[in-house]
């Protein structure tokens, strides 16, 4: 039996209303703000990511294993790889590692404008 039910990801960043935004952009969804240095973002199918202001945020490295590690990734299925890279780099995402082997490896690495790796994976 579980002891918890899964609630959500909370991202500490230094614009959380700006990331909320970004995010909604990549997965739709509605942003709500819960006080100002709290937003939510509601994805379509129930998930919910939260975004907290965090002064002196520092983004994660990646890939790096020592204290200034990513700490964390967040994956998103794509139906097509080119079109969704330009849509996020047009939305302000970093590379962060392009080379998936000419399709070979299924997925592409980005940074959020906050500068948390996210991944683009293949269907």
């Amino acid at each position: 039996m579980a002891i918890a039910t899964y609630q959500l990801v909370a991202l500490d960043c230094p614009e959380p209303e700006s990331l909320a935004r970004f995010y909604a952009a990549v997965l739709g969804g509605e942003v709500r703000r819960y006080n100002e240095v709290w937003y939510d973002l509601y994805v379509p199918g129930g998930t919910r990511i939260a975004f907290q202001r965090a002064p002196g945020h520092r983004p994660p490295s990646w890939p790096r294993a020592d204290h200034d590690s990513q700490q964390l990734h967040l994956d998103f299925t794509v139906p097509d790889m080119d079109t969704a890279q330009e849509q996020v780099l047009a939305l302000g995402a970093v590379p962060l590692d392009l080379d998936d082997n000419d399709g070979q490896r299924g997925f592409r690495v980005f940074a959020d404008p906050a500068g948390h790796p996210f991944c683009l994976c293949r269907e």
